[in-house]
């Protein structure tokens, strides 16, 4: 009778009780310390910068000159400093900036200081 299946021992073995999130949930917690809506409006203001830079300076990539405009540093300032800080990082374009410079206080207003690792 040790033939049958129904008779012979059986090994189990049982995870420990330590509960692992499911890598959904973990995305979820991400987003909401970083909102997705607040991430791709950033993303798109600095495509918008980068195109409108070329414009500005009217040559290619490489040959802009070495320039940050560092959006957490504008939004730590007033209106005022904010458009300051953009004309002094700017002295160097012969052209016309303050459409540029109103452009960019137009699109930063209302957008969060980020923090922590996605800062670049």
């Amino acid at each position: 009778m040790a033939s049958e299946p129904s008779t012979q021992s059986r090994v189990m073995f049982q995870a420990a009780d330590k509960t692992e999130e499911p890598a959904h949930r973990k995305l979820g917690k991400l987003t909401v310390k970083y909102n997705r809506k607040d991430l791709q409006k950033r993303l798109d203001i600095e495509e918008w910068i980068d195109g409108q830079l070329h414009l500005l300076f009217d040559c290619e990539e490489e040959d802009i000159p070495e320039l940050e405009i560092d959006i957490d540093e504008l939004l730590e300032l007033s209106d005022e400093g904010q458009r300051t800080r953009l004309q002094e990082l700017l002295q160097e374009c012969g052209k016309p900036k303050e459409d540029f410079i109103n452009g960019l206080l137009y699109r930063i207003k209302g957008l969060r200081k980020m923090s922590g690792p996605l800062k670049k």
